[in-house]
């Protein structure tokens, strides 16, 4: 039991999820749901993943995005809301952020780059992200692109 008198969670930690799962998690949320196909070759392309599973099923998850070198990215950390300030979304970064320690060779240096909804940019801080200056680090851009083909 916690000391606000809510009950411990058991947290199981993997390495792998479902786009299944991914996209139920994305549902609790309100978001969107991904296309199978590419969710799955989102999750396979990724370096690392982590999973958050409670007793009910996948309640998280964060992937990495590295090019080997200098270069890696956090794209999202995914939680159901119901589990959102229980420390769930602060494991899941310190176990990528260790493996991407795991695989620093003397000498080598890199950036991670992670997009922090509000509720999200304090724990990140805490993490030790910092927010980027626009004259040192860019200002940070994006383009959606799609393919809405109708099948006739």
């Amino acid at each position: 039991m916690h000391a606000d008198g809510s009950e411990a969670i058991n947290i199981d930690y993997r390495t792998r999820i479902t786009v299944e799962e991914v996209n139920a998690i994305r549902k609790a949320m309100g978001w969107s749901q991904d296309n199978p196909e590419q969710l799955q070759s989102a999750l396979h392309g990724s370096a690392f993943v982590v999973a958050a599973y409670g007793e009910e099923g996948a309640i998280g998850m964060a992937r990495l995005i590295w090019d080997g070198g200098s270069g890696a990215s956090i794209p999202g950390v995914l939680i159901n809301p119901d589990y959102r300030n229980q420390g769930i979304e602060n494991e899941m970064i310190i176990k990528l952020l260790d493996y991407l320690r795991e695989k620093l060779k003397p000498g080598f240096t890199f950036q991670v780059d992670i997009k922090a909804f509000g509720y999200q940019e304090t724990m990140y801080e805490n993490l030790g992200f910092q927010v980027s200056a626009s004259d040192r680090r860019g200002v940070p851009m994006h383009v959606c692109m799609e393919n809405q083909n109708e099948l006739t």
